[in-house]
């Protein structure tokens, strides 16, 4: 991360791995990084001091920004007999707070956040499935803008698949 020198110079403050990476254990080849965060109203951080470990909710509040890395591992790791839905679920309650919880249960990972989402596929390929079924195929160096809409991802490959996030919190219109 960049930041500022006590005479307002810009430096490099941080160059490590940020503190809010999950490997998980129960969905193997599955892991997230949650690379920085921004609150509304806040100013910018200009000390590289990080926000991340102060996050409560990976779904940012409107005017807030989240950035995540998330690694997909291919759908047949959920199809393995050895995948226990209710232990990788209690998993990512506690690794990614406040988006874990938007998951619906039994939909293969269908959610929505109250948020305009900026995703980029950095590698492999990945599907975008949105309500009935409708589905787009997604390769590395396509943009995705994620309007707050039902989805999920699938990864019906054989490799892992990564994703760039950066998810905008905006406030969801009321039905009309």
């Amino acid at each position: 991360m960049t930041g500022h020198r006590p005479d307002g110079t810009s430096t490099i403050v941080s160059d490590q791995v940020p503190p809010r990476s999950h490997d998980y254990q129960h969905i193997p080849g599955m892991s997230e990084t949650l690379v920085w965060a921004t609150e509304p109203g806040e100013p910018i951080p200009t000390t590289g001091a990080d926000p991340t470990p102060q996050v409560t909710s990976f779904v940012p509040r409107p005017g807030g920004t989240r950035c995540l890395v998330v690694r997909f591992p291919p759908d047949s790791v959920f199809a393995s007999d050895d995948f226990d839905p209710e232990r990788a679920a209690a998993e990512q309650r506690v690794a990614s707070p406040g988006l874990a919880e938007r998951f619906e249960p039994g939909t293969g990972g269908m959610h929505r956040t109250d948020s305009v989402d900026y995703v980029f596929v950095l590698e492999g390929n990945l599907w975008l499935e949105l309500d009935q079924g409708q589905e787009v195929a997604l390769h590395p160096g396509d943009v995705v803008g994620q309007n707050g809409t039902r989805h999920a991802w699938r990864n019906r490959g054989t490799t892992p698949a990564v994703l760039g996030v950066v998810l905008v919190g905006a406030s969801r219109p009321s039905p009309t």
